[in-house]
């Protein structure tokens, strides 16, 4: 509905580019699931139709991943913010792709854990983001 999807200009544009130095590229909607159900929804849907998905979550990547260059859908992810799961035994936690670094920290204070900027080189990071996962690796 109207507070979870938004064409406007002013929208699409701060969806449309993150802190690298590429040029703005807006997408024509932008959508805010809440559940993994609704993005898996949304992601079908845009599949069936071939439109584009743009996955968001702070706009402070510096690679420009978050410009629209065909257009397509934006996915911002910022409010699947839940922290589900959290093993002091095995330094473990499972998130939602909304939870940022800060808000995980502010989680973890007083357990002795902390998530750390920057630990893993892109390298590292792609190996495991083709593994399935990102095993704690890079922005949350």
């Amino acid at each position: 509905g109207a507070p979870n999807v938004s064409t406007a200009a002013a929208v699409r544009e701060q969806h449309g580019h993150d802190e690298s130095m590429h040029d703005c590229a807006p997408p024509d909607a932008v959508v805010w699931p809440q559940a993994v159900e609704q993005v898996q929804e949304l992601a079908a849907l845009c599949h069936r139709c071939r439109v584009p998905m743009v996955p968001f979550g702070t706009g402070t990547g510096l690679e420009g991943g978050v410009n629209a260059v065909q257009g397509g859908v934006c996915f911002n992810l910022s409010r699947m913010d839940a922290i589900t799961e959290l093993s002091l035994e095995d330094f473990s936690v499972m998130v939602e792709p909304g939870v940022t670094r800060k808000a995980l920290n502010n989680h973890l204070r007083g357990t002795g854990l902390w998530f750390p900027v920057g630990t893993v080189s892109t390298k590292e990071q792609q190996r495991r983001a083709r593994s399935g996962g990102t095993e704690g690796a890079g922005e949350c």
